[in-house]
């Protein structure tokens, strides 16, 4: 067992589990495969983390688990049973934020309390905004609109809405990705202190070699498009996690092995760019 696994308190049963993956797109010049034969599992408690090549097939393997896809060949279960739709067990949040213009930061974190899948009593639902606006530091902005609000604080607002219908599990698509750095890092801590107040499983899809190896238990790096497997790596390090294993020579490491194994399929996509343009 891993040091992460130990310090995280022994994680749990296999909850995700991705059985031979293979996802084709309809094109005009006929079907592109972007996931092929991918396999591997997701545990009670874990922090994944997905990285690779812009445009590799990441956010499709997501929004599998998402139910916003269905795959081609194989299958995606969830303890068990095969994904086939959406559901309130599972909270999405995008890099665009994902927030309703129109709506204050309350009703904003209200809308999916009200909605028939995860419908609360009006006095618990106020309990739950009081709550999660306290926890992003939003309770002064309760009955502003988005467009008040800095991107930072309309990305912790997306993720206060998606943890207030108390979802198992939270799926991130590049959530911090349009942010500055300084507040990419604030997000980051952020999101370990709710995680560690509200256990959570998560799948976050990113760019970012030290965002991953900081955020994950574990991290799968995936090849140039068609998604494949090229390794699954443990991070070392427990929770809570601080800004100082950024300082652990281990962090080092990680992060330079990480970058070489993108970097080569970086490469490989941009071969296989210059070939279809022959």
């Amino acid at each position: 067992m891993t040091e992460s696994a130990q310090a995280s308190g022994n994680l749990g049963a296999t909850r995700i589990v991705f059985d031979k993956v293979s996802v084709d797109f309809d094109t005009a010049h006929g079907p592109m495969r972007v996931i092929d034969d991918v396999s591997f599992e997701i545990r009670e408690g874990e922090f994944v983390s997905i990285i690779g090549p812009s445009g590799c097939g990441k956010t499709t393997l997501m929004n599998i688990v998402g139910g916003f896809v269905r795959p081609t060949g194989g299958s995606v279960r969830l303890d068990g049973k095969e994904i086939t739709t959406p559901g309130p067990d599972r909270g999405v949040i995008f890099q665009e934020y994902g927030v309703f213009p129109w709506l204050t930061v309350r009703q904003n974190i209200e809308f999916g309390l009200k909605l028939a899948a995860s419908k609360t009593p009006t006095a618990e639902r106020a309990a739950i905004c009081e709550r999660y606006m306290g926890l992003m530091g939003l309770a002064d902005f309760a009955s502003h609109f988005p467009k008040h609000l800095s991107g930072g604080m309309r990305q912790r607002l997306a993720i206060a809405r998606a943890y207030a219908v108390r979802p198992e599990f939270l799926l991130m698509d590049e959530p911090f990705g349009a942010l500055d750095a300084q507040t990419r890092s604030a997000m980051q801590d952020l999101l370990l202190d709710v995680l560690t107040t509200e256990r959570k499983t998560v799948m976050l899809i990113t760019h970012s070699v030290e965002e991953a190896i900081y955020l994950s238990s574990r991290i799968v790096v995936v090849t140039a498009r068609p998604a494949r497997i090229r390794t699954v790596i443990d991070i070392p390090f427990g929770y809570p996690r601080a800004e100082n294993v950024h300082e652990d020579p281990r962090f080092a490491t990680l992060r330079s092995q990480i970058r070489e194994l993108v970097m080569e399929e970086y490469a490989a996509q941009a071969k296989q760019t210059v070939r279809m343009s022959d």
